[in-house]
């Protein structure tokens, strides 16, 4: 289903229209504890403004006291030299952003300008001393220079002549040995190699914005070096300023055309047009930021004027006054400046235009193949783009995308952290209906609670348009003999039968074409069940699915099959028992709620009213209950049997024990849980309620003490393979959010195929574990939270104004294993464009199964904290720079509030393989962690399984050796450990220059495999870039060559051990084996069984991986300039994408 989004179509055209002008439910408790905040570097000068903005703190490198500056020589045992100039206060997990009258960085020329400044950067050393200096740039900008130091001051220096790279993120060799790695912000850290021998200054900001501006400022003049000055003084973003004023100029009044640079525009008109841009941002704001620079410059321009002779009346000179407020265009400029610019963009887009204020095809191309991991960019990919999104006529013509481009590419549609490949049906649905997750309602006619709530049909509707594939319909006599829909024996108002089913039949498949499981609890009488009967033939017609089951079927059909059909579910006669009682099992809430409820109100006196009914009601169903709905005697009712015939695929039956249920449930047989049941299964039997799964359909139902409608959540239910958890659809709240979100990743139809792990027919899985699962590779989640922007105030906020202090919770949800949380620390009344600028990783050990929520919420609340949340199953997580819009709690988009985020994930395209710090420490093989199989005591079958034990150690050490290879390559290119190869050799090119500016080293990709040939004498870092490609060849080449032969023995070894699956327990009995040793031999059999199939698939995965590492390669020494005949190979690249693209576009 397609969603509202907020994100910004092509600017043009909004701008375009400005200039023309120009002329109710019950939330759930979001969390109980608050975690450490992730900040890892300490404050900063509050004296200067740029290293006041996104502080990221680590108490343990705070000095011991606020007269530790005075000191003139600190103690030798310390651990920090404190060479600060002034000793300042620390709020722990607090950032203060700049104000609107401070500027913002957006070019080259006001980075230099605050190196000229300098800045507090802490220096780490080889012996993880940490040294805190001031470092500045010298006028001339010709060397770095920092103080106080024991050197002398010219040695206390660095040309910028004799700098190779300046590296970001803590990618040298000092930091990784450093004592205090795991306290440094990858955000904070940067370091710089000069020299011969390639030394390193590692440096560490007071925030993530101070590390950019010296990161780009150093780029920059190691770029343009001593032409540098004339290129700051010809480069102010002439993109910018000649659009700005064209823009300026077309909004002027018809009227005062020939008078534009004196007259201006209308403040209105000014307004709107930055509102164009930015559309988040409040008119107020922008009209007391116009409103206050006006102020300033008549204050300025009095004081010019009076040259304090005394007070002079200046009322002529107010313009933003009365009803024809007018702003000048240097206003206007300043003005959009402020409220436009998002540094953090502008730091990405100079990252990726070698330091040019815009990009260009090239540059594009790499951010989007590098970064953003789309595949089969050319420069024609990269000219539609610009086209879209860059403002400027000038930037259009010329192939180029300047800042407000670049912002409004990836604040589009096209940057959303959701992949839209799941927009539409994306899965296998051929499989049988048991291996799907299905979207469930309960007491789907509830639109509040569950005793007073009023009940309505818009309950169905919105259900089914959600995409919800089973709702409830609770069924009791009603008068006139006409059936009534309501929860029985309680106040919630009753709803006709007909037009229930009328509202079902219209909107059953407008969400989703797959099948409605429509649950009948059924309490009537004969003569009205015969009412409910004919209604159902009537009303519903064809679309039910009455015919019998395949008795020989091991499985239900699938979803595919089953399309445009209602299945009804209900109780069913026994075969031949036509005219016996029917029973009503555990599983009908109703029956139960309603004997509770009856229990409770028997005592109530008589004249009692309502009042004391509902109050005995509601304390009934709320306390503990002793007994499950397991022990409840059971009702006895007489069945309609032409209603009993409409149940065929989904016949509700009473649940007693697993093994029961095994050898005695057929697949059309659905057993219904109560939560608490559910719940105590999950604890008790995991495994056992995993296998049941695989073959039979499973309802839970919530607990009756959720009298408030409240939600269970699904995930725990989830991860026993329990296919549908029902759901009060009318409460909003984390539960809610995770049914909706999940749903999402198959076009929302209702229906989410199961991991493969649960469907498997042997397969080994706990729902409970808290560590790896067996055959599963763990991947690793990156997540950079860099901004947001028009974060609104909570809606419940008792607090004053209009300002909020955010921070952002990122938690993972999923089996117990992976459920975490992390947070980001406050920034400080700034809900415009907050700066947090914090990275967190998470392993996630069941990938299918896990989701990623954000949470933006306000530490300086009063009676609501919550501003917005979006949840993403991982599956749906698109890889790269990305923005995350906002939704309230119950569920809509909120209006331009959106997060800035950067992704990465183990294994997928634009993101590589994360590792472990000091996995490039090559283990020896008897150090390596090999999976091991388990012994079964029955020799025939222990024997097979002996046999693959080699070949697993050596696939293992395959994808070991190749993994750990490309990991040592990842470090000494210097880049972080979630890069790719693509951004590995990209990172390269930068600093294999020789001294004439012919690369030192050049890839030959006649091969598959591309060679690296140097291409003279190399300083020894590059050559260790050099043998260390060489193993990561080879490494990967033994992958390529070795792993099918590998992969095909374990699946042969793993079918010749399942042949003995069915005659296991015969087997394990003849040769002793008894009791509970039984079944821990079918236990471990499993085990082996998942083990084997999972080696192989990584096996076969770990191929894949070679095959995208090696195109790579290929690609990045491509745009990178770093091929032998590098031109012809470009062209023949360039004309066989174009070729494609052309064959795609003609057959389209």
């Amino acid at each position: 289903m397609a969603e509202n989004r907020s994100a910004a179509g092509p600017p043009v055209a909004g701008w375009k229209a400005a200039s023309a002008e120009g002329a109710g439910a019950v939330p759930e408790t979001h969390r109980g504890g608050v975690p450490v905040s992730n900040g890892n570097c300490s404050g900063s000068d509050a004296g200067r403004r740029v290293q006041n903005e996104s502080r990221c703190e680590s108490p343990k490198w705070e000095s011991t006291g606020s007269d530790s500056a005075a000191k003139a020589i600190p103690r030798r045992s310390s651990l920090i030299k404190d060479g600060s100039r002034a000793s300042r206060e620390r709020k722990k997990t607090v950032s203060f952003s700049s104000s609107l009258s401070e500027k913002k960085i957006s070019s080259a020329a006001d980075c230099i300008h605050s190196m000229v400044e300098g800045s507090e950067l802490k220096k780490i050393r080889p012996n993880s001393r940490v040294y805190q200096r001031y470092y500045l740039l010298d006028t001339g900008l010709q060397a770095l220079c920092w103080e106080p130091s024991k050197k002398e001051s010219d040695k206390a220096r660095i040309s910028l002549a004799s700098i190779r790279e300046v590296r970001t993120g803590r990618n040298t060799e000092t930091f990784r040995t450093s004592g205090v790695y795991e306290q440094i912000s990858e955000d904070c850290a940067f370091s710089i190699i000069y020299g011969d021998i390639y030394e390193s200054l590692d440096l560490v900001a007071n925030s993530s914005e101070v590390a950019n501006i010296w990161v780009t400022g150093l780029r920059y003049l190691m770029q343009y070096g001593k032409h540098a000055l004339d290129m700051l003084a010809s480069s102010q973003d002439s993109l910018r300023l000649s659009w700005l004023e064209q823009l300026f100029s077309s909004a002027a009044d018809s009227r005062r055309q020939g008078d534009i640079e004196e007259a201006g525009i209308r403040l209105q008109s000014a307004i709107k047009l930055i509102q164009s841009v930015n559309p988040g941002v409040s008119g107020g704001k922008v009209e007391h930021r116009f409103k206050e620079l006006q102020r300033i410059r008549e204050r300025m321009s009095g004081l010019t004027i009076d040259n304090g002779s005394g007070p002079t009346d200046h009322s002529d000179n107010k313009k933003l006054t009365g009803r024809n407020e007018r702003v000048t265009k240097e206003d206007f400029i300043e003005v959009f400046h402020d409220f436009c610019t998002r540094p953090e963009i502008y730091f990405l887009l100079v990252q990726f235009s070698s330091n040019k204020e815009f990009l260009d095809t090239k540059d594009l191309m790499r951010f989007l193949e590098a970064e953003q991991g789309m595949a089969q960019v050319s420069e024609e990919t990269s000219l539609k783009l610009i086209h879209s999104h860059e403002p400027s006529e000038e930037g259009r013509q010329q192939g180029f995308l300047s800042l407000d481009g670049f912002t409004s590419y990836l604040t589009s549609s096209e940057c959303h952290l959701f992949d839209r490949d799941h927009d539409i049906v994306c899965q296998d649905m051929t499989q049988p209906l048991s291996h799907y997750y299905i979207n469930s309602s309960h007491n789907t006619y509830l639109i509040e609670d569950q005793i007073q709530g009023q009940s309505d049909i818009s309950g169905y509707i919105r259900a089914l348009k959600m995409g919800c594939r089973c709702v409830e319909v609770d069924i009791w006599d009603g008068p006139d003999g006409e059936p009534l829909v309501c929860t029985g024996h309680t106040l919630s108002t009753p709803l006709v039968l007909r037009c229930v089913l009328e509202a079902i039949g219209k909107f059953a498949f407008v969400a989703s074409d797959y099948p409605l499981i429509l649950c009948i609890e059924n309490h009537c009488s004969l003569q009205q069940q015969k009412v409910l009967w004919q209604h159902l033939i009537r009303i519903l017609k064809d679309k039910l699915y009455t015919d019998d089951p395949d008795e020989m079927a091991p499985y239900l059909l699938s979803p595919h099959a089953l399309r445009h059909r209602i299945l009804v579910k209900g109780k069913k006669f026994v075969s031949g028992s036509d005219g016996d009682d029917g029973e009503v099992s555990e599983e009908d809430e109703g029956a139960e709620l309603s004997q509770r409820i009856k229990a409770a109100n028997s005592g109530v006196t008589p004249g009692g009213g309502e009042k004391e009914m509902v109050q005995k009601s509601v304390t009934f169903t709320a306390a503990p209950q002793t007994n499950s709905p397991l022990h409840l005697p059971p009702k006895h009712f007489q069945l309609l049997k032409e209603l009993s015939d409409l149940v065929t695929l989904c016949r509700s039956v009473r649940f007693v024990d697993f093994p029961t249920s095994s050898k005695s449930q057929k697949p059309w047989e659905l057993c219904s849980f109560h939560e608490s049941l559910a719940v105590r299964l999950a604890g008790e039997s995991p495994g056992d309620f995993v296998n049941h799964n695989k073959h039979f359909l499973s309802r839970v139902y919530p607990s009756l003490k959720r009298i408030d409608s409240s939600n269970m959540n699904p995930q725990d239910l989830w991860k026993c393979g329990c296919q549908i958890v029902s759901m009060n659809f009318q409460t909003a709240g984390l539960m809610m959010d995770l049914n909706t979100a999940w749903f999402r990743q198959n076009g929302n139809c209702g229906y989410v195929l199961r991991p493969a792990i649960m469907r498997q027919e042997v397969s080994y899985f706990s729902a409970d574990t808290r560590d790896t699962v067996p055959g599963v590779s763990p991947q690793l989640l990156h997540v950079k939270v860099i901004s947001g922007q028009n974060l609104p105030k909570p809606r419940g906020s008792g607090a004053k104004g209009d300002v909020v202090d955010p921070y952002v919770y990122v938690e993972i949800h999923g089996i117990p294993a992976d459920c975490t949380e992390r947070r980001t620390r406050t920034v400080s009344q700034n809900g415009d464009n907050p700066i947090f600028d914090e990275s967190f990783e998470f392993q996630i050990n069941l990938p299918e199964l896990a989701m990623v929520r954000f949470v933006v919420l306000d530490d300086d609340f009063i009676g609501d904290e919550f501003i917005g949340q979006y949840t993403i199953p991982l599956e749906c997580v698109q890889p790269g720079y990305r923005h995350v819009p906002l939704q309230s709690l119950t569920g809509e988009d909120l209006p331009h509030a959106k997060l800035f985020v950067h992704v990465a994930l183990t294994n997928r395209r634009g993101g590589g393989k994360p590792h472990k710090r000091g996995l490039s420490v090559r283990k020896a093989r008897k150090g390596r962690d090999y999976t091991a199989l388990r012994d079964l005591g029955v020799r025939a079958v222990d024997e097979v399984f002996k046999m693959a034990a080699p070949l697993l150690r050596e696939a293992t050490d395959l994808r070991g050796n190749m993994q750990n290879s490309v990991a040592v390559f990842r470090e000494l290119c210097g880049v972080s450990a979630v890069a790719n190869l693509m951004q590995c050799i990209l990172a390269l090119s930068s600093r294999v220059s020789g001294p004439e500016g012919t690369p030192l080293l050049l890839f030959d990709l006649r091969d598959h495999y591309p060679t690296l040939e140097p291409q003279g004498a190399l300083p020894d870092v590059l050559r260790r870039v050099v043998s260390t490609y060489e193993m990561m060849v080879q490494a990967s080449r033994a992958v390529m060559e070795l792993s099918d032969e590998i992969h095909d023995r374990i699946l042969h070894i793993q079918a010749t051990a399942m042949q003995f699956h069915e005659k296991l327990q015969n087997l394990a009995m003849k040769e002793g084996v008894k009791g509970s040793k039984i079944s821990r031999a079918v236990e471990n059999f499993s085990w082996n069984i998942t083990i084997l199939k999972g080696q192989a698939d990584l096996l076969k995965h770990a191929k894949t991986e070679v095959q995208e590492n090696m195109k790579q390669v290929h690609d990045a020494a491509l745009t990178g300039n770093l091929t032998k005949e590098g031109l012809g190979i470009r062209r023949v690249c360039s004309q066989t994408r174009r070729g494609h693209d052309d064959k795609t576009h003609n057959q389209s």
